[in-house]
């Protein structure tokens, strides 16, 4: 196995919580990568997620490219589409929609994508994403045509999530969805946390260091944070190693 896998999976074990930033190439100025990898660079942050709903083609490569500059940090991508695979960066969340039912989302774009990732040497990185219901519609149910999980039927999100474990995904990610008015609550995390044995990430609504503090302690060993950042760089201020 890879080196960001093998170093997630030691740091869960260990119980040390980690924390992505995740940004969408589409609402990120190339310009402003400077400024923002300096925050970043100070913050408690381990690694870069990128990705989008809708990203032109190339903005992954160029964003990435830049980044790789400003930062040592590894870089991994978390794509919405195959247009957004690029050799530049570290390693790819090989993600697949498990709570839809979207085959396109379950293995379609999947397979459209192996020659692309065949030219790489990118290290993959198998997840199960479960979106769960935020109060809002998000820009990933709009694309796929899936329905985000409720997040009143807590027991058939544990459930998903074991399947995804079983089906052989090494992560399980829970996500509420880009600027999502409710994150995933207390109540999913733990319980998802006390059925599977991989690693836990989560991420979408978390705008604030209490409700980051809520996911890690009701079990999320990686929490991500976007829209937060996007809004207000001085979150990053609360972050400082």
């Amino acid at each position: 196995m890879g080196s960001i896998y093998k170093n997630i999976c030691n740091s869960a074990a260990k119980g040390e919580k980690l924390l992505a930033v995740l940004i969408d190439p589409e609402k990120f100025p190339l310009e402003n990568t400077k400024g923002f990898f300096e925050k970043v660079n100070r913050s408690k942050a381990n690694f870069i997620l990128i990705g989008g709903s809708t990203v032109d083609d190339n903005a992954t490569d160029a964003l990435v490219k830049e980044i790789k500059i400003h930062t040592s940090l590894p870089v991994i991508l978390f794509p919405g589409d195959i247009t957004q695979i690029t050799d530049r960066a570290d390693a790819l969340f090989f993600l697949s929609l498990i709570s839809g039912r979207n085959p396109e989302y379950l293995i379609g774009k999947h397979v459209q994508s192996i020659s692309r990732i065949r030219a790489t040497s990118l290290e993959l990185i198998s997840t199960g994403y479960i979106l769960v219901e935020n109060g809002k519609e998000t820009a990933v149910q709009r694309i796929t045509g899936t329905t985000p999980m409720p997040r009143n039927q807590v027991q058939n999100i544990i459930d998903t999530a074991k399947a995804g474990e079983f089906l052989g995904m090494k992560f399980i990610y829970l996500e509420a969805g880009s600027g999502a008015m409710h994150p995933v609550t207390p109540e999913i995390i733990r319980g998802v946390k006390q059925e599977i044995k991989i690693p836990l990430i989560v991420g979408g609504g978390i705008k604030s260091i209490k409700q980051l503090e809520k996911a890690y302690n009701s079990g999320a060993d990686v929490v991500v944070i976007g829209t937060a950042f996007e809004e207000d760089e001085g979150f990053f201020d609360m972050l400082t190693k």
